[in-house]
């Protein structure tokens, strides 16, 4: 099994690791492309009225263009725990085993608009970047990532099954053919569906979480939707690559 997560905007601060090494990072065949993406951010960081504008935040938000203007110094952290927000949340990292947590490092990646994919426990630096970014002189980051993302992926999943739990803009990034996808939606009591958006992240934090717990290694969807309604999730397969996560 290999499953993709979703990056977050919010990041942790600080870290003990040494400063950002692009070699040592999963798919190592896009250091290149992390290279000049990462030039740019640095770069951009120079003029914080233009990186506002490009990154689509305020002036109260300078420490975030003070970040990316320090990514080749910072201290980092693995991406596991770099990562915050409502679905890191619901994954609770610091409540994993380490058998639960040696299993993510190998089994779980992070999509990044910066590195493109991240392996759970590569280290990584704080940074501010999202998918829909349009940099100059490079241009949108679809246009930036695919297909060398989409094939990286394939490579490191190999004949493993991908779950892949990222938002559709990251998907855009590098999307994985066959890859199961999850859609999360609520069941109202008169039986009408819904597609949940505020807590999505929430549910698909919860889920991640139970394929860690669980020491099943799904091969298909039939597979990955037992080990869900095992451990008391309700469930269905609407498509060979589609899972219904049903929440109330």
């Amino acid at each position: 099994m290999f499953v993709l997560l979703p990056p977050s905007e919010t990041k942790a601060d600080g870290g003990r690791g040494k400063p950002l090494a692009l070699e040592n990072l999963l798919l190592p065949e896009l250091t290149e492309i992390r290279t000049r993406v990462a030039n740019a951010i640095v770069e951009l960081a120079a003029d914080p009225e233009a990186a506002y504008s490009v990154l689509g935040i305020s002036a109260s938000q300078a420490h975030e263009v003070e970040r990316n203007a320090r990514l080749w110094t910072a201290q980092t952290q693995t991406a596991l725990t770099r990562y915050t927000g409502v679905l890191y949340d619901a994954l609770d990292v610091k409540t994993l085993t380490r058998a639960q947590l040696a299993k993510a490092h190998a089994n779980f990646a992070i999509g990044s608009a910066l590195f493109g994919a991240v392996g759970a426990g590569d280290f990584i630096p704080a940074y501010r970047l999202s998918g829909g970014t349009k940099l100059p002189e490079i241009g949108t980051l679809t246009s930036v990532w695919k297909p060398m993302l989409t094939q990286a992926l394939e490579k490191a999943a190999g004949d493993r099954l991908v779950v892949d739990l990222r938002s559709g803009a990251y998907q855009q990034l590098g999307k994985v053919p066959g890859a199961v996808t999850v859609t999360v939606l609520t069941e109202a009591p008169d039986g009408s569906r819904s597609v949940v958006s505020h807590f999505n992240k929430h549910h698909k934090g919860v889920l991640a979480r139970v394929l860690l717990q669980s020491r099943a290694d799904p091969h298909d969807i039939t597979g990955l939707a037992r080990v869900a309604r095992k451990a008391g999730l309700r469930v269905e397969v609407s498509k060979p690559s589609e899972l219904i996560l049903l929440t109330d």
